[in-house]
Protein backbone atom coordinates (compact mmCIF):
# COMPACT_ATOMS: atom_id res chain seq x y z
CA UNK A 1 0.00 0.00 0.00
CA UNK A 2 2.44 2.43 1.17
CA UNK A 3 5.65 0.55 -0.42
CA UNK A 4 7.33 0.42 2.81
CA UNK A 5 10.20 -2.27 2.57
CA UNK A 6 12.27 -3.71 5.52
CA UNK A 7 15.26 -1.07 5.95
CA UNK A 8 12.52 1.70 5.80
CA UNK A 9 10.68 -0.11 8.86
CA UNK A 10 13.93 -0.86 10.73
CA UNK A 11 15.00 3.28 10.35
CA UNK A 12 11.17 3.95 12.00
CA UNK A 13 11.80 1.46 14.38
CA UNK A 14 15.09 2.87 15.43
CA UNK A 15 13.83 6.78 15.42
CA UNK A 16 11.19 5.47 17.42
CA UNK A 17 13.14 3.47 20.38
CA UNK A 18 15.52 6.68 20.23
CA UNK A 19 12.52 9.33 20.38
CA UNK A 20 9.95 7.43 22.89
CA UNK A 21 12.55 5.26 25.08
CA UNK A 22 12.16 1.80 25.88
CA UNK A 23 9.61 2.57 28.83
CA UNK A 24 7.12 4.10 26.34
CA UNK A 25 7.83 2.05 22.71
CA UNK A 26 5.32 -1.26 23.34
CA UNK A 27 2.53 1.21 25.07
CA UNK A 28 2.62 3.16 21.59
CA UNK A 29 3.42 -0.09 19.11
CA UNK A 30 0.21 -1.39 20.70
CA UNK A 31 -1.67 2.21 20.25
CA UNK A 32 -0.88 2.22 17.05
CA UNK A 33 -1.79 -0.95 16.03
CA UNK A 34 -4.83 -0.69 17.61
CA UNK A 35 -5.22 2.41 14.94
CA UNK A 36 -3.65 0.41 12.59
CA UNK A 37 -6.47 -2.38 13.30
CA UNK A 38 -9.49 0.09 13.43
CA UNK A 39 -8.59 1.76 10.07
CA UNK A 40 -8.48 -1.80 8.55
CA UNK A 41 -11.70 -2.77 10.04
CA UNK A 42 -13.24 0.68 9.16
CA UNK A 43 -11.86 0.12 5.27
CA UNK A 44 -13.22 -3.10 4.72
CA UNK A 45 -16.81 -2.12 6.09
CA UNK A 46 -16.70 0.89 3.87
CA UNK A 47 -15.63 -1.31 1.10
CA UNK A 48 -18.16 -4.41 2.24
CA UNK A 49 -20.79 -1.36 2.01
CA UNK A 50 -19.83 -0.02 -1.00
CA UNK A 51 -19.80 -3.66 -2.97
CA UNK A 52 -23.56 -3.99 -1.44
CA UNK A 53 -24.83 -0.65 -2.99
CA UNK A 54 -23.03 -1.75 -6.06
CA UNK A 55 -24.90 -4.83 -6.18
CA UNK A 56 -27.80 -3.37 -5.72
CA UNK A 57 -27.75 -1.33 -8.26
CA UNK A 58 -26.87 -3.80 -10.54
CA UNK A 59 -29.84 -5.27 -9.27
CA UNK A 60 -32.20 -2.68 -9.93
CA UNK A 61 -30.80 -1.81 -13.57
CA UNK A 62 -31.30 -5.49 -14.15
CA UNK A 63 -34.97 -5.26 -12.24
CA UNK A 64 -35.31 -2.44 -14.92
CA UNK A 65 -34.50 -4.26 -18.32
CA UNK A 66 -36.54 -7.20 -17.34
CA UNK A 67 -39.57 -5.20 -16.63
CA UNK A 68 -39.41 -3.32 -20.28
CA UNK A 69 -38.22 -6.66 -22.16
CA UNK A 70 -41.83 -7.96 -20.11
CA UNK A 71 -43.83 -4.71 -20.88
CA UNK A 72 -42.43 -4.97 -24.98
CA UNK A 73 -43.74 -8.93 -24.53
CA UNK A 74 -46.59 -7.86 -23.12
CA UNK A 75 -47.29 -5.30 -26.19
CA UNK A 76 -46.51 -8.10 -28.46
CA UNK A 77 -48.73 -10.43 -27.28
CA UNK A 78 -51.48 -7.96 -27.21
CA UNK A 79 -51.14 -7.37 -31.08
CA UNK A 80 -50.84 -10.85 -31.81
CA UNK A 81 -54.04 -11.22 -29.87
CA UNK A 82 -55.73 -8.18 -31.80
CA UNK A 83 -54.58 -9.46 -34.85
CA UNK A 84 -55.40 -12.89 -34.43
CA UNK A 85 -59.03 -12.01 -33.24
CA UNK A 86 -59.47 -9.89 -36.63
CA UNK A 87 -58.16 -12.65 -38.55
CA UNK A 88 -60.67 -15.07 -36.66
CA UNK A 89 -63.31 -12.44 -37.40
CA UNK A 90 -62.93 -11.54 -41.15
CA UNK A 91 -62.56 -15.74 -41.85
CA UNK A 92 -65.79 -16.17 -39.49
CA UNK A 93 -67.35 -13.72 -41.97
CA UNK A 94 -65.72 -15.24 -45.17
CA UNK A 95 -66.97 -18.67 -43.85
CA UNK A 96 -71.03 -16.85 -43.40
CA UNK A 97 -70.60 -15.42 -46.61
CA UNK A 98 -69.22 -18.75 -48.51
CA UNK A 99 -72.26 -20.03 -46.61
CA UNK A 100 -74.93 -18.02 -48.20
CA UNK A 101 -73.96 -17.86 -51.84
CA UNK A 102 -74.14 -21.62 -51.38
CA UNK A 103 -77.71 -21.79 -49.97
CA UNK A 104 -78.38 -19.27 -52.75
CA UNK A 105 -76.59 -21.12 -55.79
CA UNK A 106 -78.31 -24.76 -53.75
CA UNK A 107 -81.95 -22.94 -53.64
CA UNK A 108 -83.20 -22.74 -57.27
CA UNK A 109 -81.86 -26.77 -57.79
CA UNK A 110 -84.05 -27.72 -55.16
CA UNK A 111 -86.65 -26.46 -56.03
CA UNK A 112 -86.31 -27.70 -59.55
CA UNK A 113 -85.41 -31.33 -58.36
CA UNK A 114 -88.73 -31.43 -56.06
CA UNK A 115 -90.74 -29.78 -59.36
CA UNK A 116 -89.53 -32.99 -61.57
CA UNK A 117 -90.10 -35.56 -58.42
CA UNK A 118 -93.69 -34.50 -58.33
CA UNK A 119 -95.92 -34.90 -61.44
CA UNK A 120 -98.66 -32.25 -61.70
CA UNK A 121 -101.98 -32.71 -60.20
CA UNK A 122 -100.46 -35.34 -57.45
CA UNK A 123 -101.18 -33.36 -54.77
CA UNK A 124 -104.78 -32.90 -55.20
CA UNK A 125 -104.88 -37.00 -55.96
CA UNK A 126 -103.24 -37.42 -52.64
CA UNK A 127 -105.81 -35.31 -50.53
CA UNK A 128 -108.34 -36.85 -52.33
CA UNK A 129 -107.48 -40.58 -51.58
CA UNK A 130 -106.53 -39.59 -48.13
CA UNK A 131 -110.00 -37.78 -47.07
CA UNK A 132 -111.99 -41.28 -48.87
CA UNK A 133 -110.65 -44.15 -46.51
CA UNK A 134 -113.07 -45.37 -44.07
CA UNK A 135 -112.42 -44.11 -40.42
CA UNK A 136 -111.50 -40.80 -41.49
CA UNK A 137 -113.52 -37.40 -40.07
CA UNK A 138 -114.88 -36.73 -43.36
CA UNK A 139 -116.39 -39.71 -44.36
Amino acid sequence: MFDIGFFELLLIGTVALLVLGPERLPKAARTVGLWMRKARASWYSMRAELEREFADEELKRSLAATRAELADARKALSDGGRELAAAGAAASEELRQSGEALRRLDAPAEESVQASAEPAGTEAVAADSISNKPGSPAA
